[in-house]
């Protein structure tokens, strides 16, 4: 259990750092950020957003020891690291505290503002 098809432990390793430093918010951050209007604000369509969606996900990911993760979990952090590293490149100018860009990192596990966080390409 917690193997991904074709995926060695260097990989899974390095995953799981990745994963470490791109979802900063704990489950119970997220559980209360998800639950907040600004959260469901943000995404394409009516109905769920994705990244509502995939923060739902992180919830569980994060509940769940590594040992006991599946492969579709494994799979989801691999693309969870990938949007939050793409949407942190794309950061707007000026205050992004009230903004749908951070709204939506947020719901992919990610708060820009939280001390400690990566700044993108705007170090």
């Amino acid at each position: 259990m917690g193997r991904v098809l074709g995926m060695d432990d260097d990989e899974r390793t390095s995953i799981a750092k990745d994963w470490d430093e791109a979802v900063n918010l704990t489950a119970k951050q997220l559980e209360d950020w998800l639950q907040t209007e600004e959260s469901k604000s943000v995404g394409q369509g009516d109905g769920e957003s994705t990244g509502h969606r995939s923060g739902r996900r992180i919830v569980e990911i994060l509940g769940t020891k590594r040992a006991d993760l599946s492969d579709a979990d494994w799979a989801h952090m691999r693309k969870v690291v990938g949007y939050v590293h793409r949407h942190l490149e794309q950061r707007p100018k000026g205050d992004v505290t009230e903004t749908n860009w951070r709204y939506s990192l947020m719901n992919w596990g990610h708060d820009p503002e939280k001390a400690g966080a990566s700044r993108g390409g705007r170090s």
